[in-house]
């Protein structure tokens, strides 16, 4: 993306990083089994809230290096406050907001390279760096270079999952992933926006392909797989709607996003409200 990569140069930011992903891969995932489960849940304990007031979020941002290289995961301090910035304007019709509370660095070659679900180098990474409490998201950028998670973009942990392993709560991105960063076309800080919506509660959009419930919410039409690029007028299932290829919770191109439903907003404001101690 041309855009992308001016926006690369207006930041001092150099070119030097690995391999760009040719597909989006999210590492969020539940079963249906665990989506009953967790759903059950949530409707039961459904606390009171607001879609129309909204509370900043902190945000605590670990930037995980190989070394103290750009290349090897040293982002700059200006492409963390635009990735905040990209948030900000894709919640901004959620009522939520978002806010930089803190940035560290840690040069950790094993944690960059190996972080990933379940592995012993997420557990490490996030049990020392890990700060504030359940209303707190952590942001963890890594290089996803190799074990269980090579080639990731990112995951996150849902809402409802805090109180059994509160350490491991938060978001792990891709470093190259962020506004100016060289993973085209995935290079628009997008991913963030993506996985912070898991972190408040919000499924695939074709979370249930195009039978059961889906991602729980109405207004988002149902979707038999994931959306790659941006490709008009697509219709995997059969009930009214084309697929949502312009939702943030959909794989397409960072470009192509640009949605959160009336629905995704009051369910992610109802699952802050319930899980992450957020008043509205």
């Amino acid at each position: 993306m041309l855009l992308s990569k001016l926006f690369s140069l207006s930041l001092g930011v150099a070119s030097a990083f690995a391999a760009p992903p040719t597909r989006r891969t999210c590492g969020t995932s539940i079963s249906e089994a665990e989506k009953v489960k967790a759903e059950a849940h949530f409707s039961a304990n459904k606390a009171p809230f607001s879609v129309a007031a909204g509370v900043p979020v902190k945000v605590y941002w670990h930037v995980v290096s190989k070394d103290s290289t750009l290349s090897g995961g040293n982002i700059p301090d200006s492409q963390i406050a635009a990735s905040i910035s990209v948030m900000n304007t894709a919640y901004a019709s959620t009522g939520l907001s978002w806010v930089l509370a803190g940035t560290d660095r840690t040069v950790n070659s094993d944690w960059f390279n190996r972080a990933g679900p379940s592995t012993t180098q997420q557990t490490a990474m996030k049990t020392s760096l890990r700060k504030g409490a359940a209303e707190d998201l952590n942001v963890y950028t890594v290089g996803f270079n190799s074990g269980s998670a090579a080639g990731l973009l990112g995951y996150a942990t849902f809402p409802w999952d805090y109180q059994s392993k509160p350490s491991d709560d938060g978001v792990v991105i891709l470093y190259s992933s962020v506004p100016g960063g060289t993973a085209v076309p995935y290079d628009l800080g997008q991913t963030l926006t993506h996985e912070a919506g898991h972190w408040v509660g919000l499924y695939h959009t074709f979370q249930g392909g195009c039978s059961g419930s889906g991602d729980g919410v109405d207004d988002t039409p149902a979707e038999a797989s994931p959306a790659y690029g941006c490709p008009a007028n697509r219709d995997t299932c059969s009930s009214p709607g084309a697929d949502p290829i312009h939702n943030f919770m959909d794989y397409s191109d960072d470009s192509c996003m640009n949605q959160f439903t009336p629905g995704q907003a009051a369910r992610l404001q109802a699952a802050l409200a319930t899980y992450r101690n957020t008043v509205y």
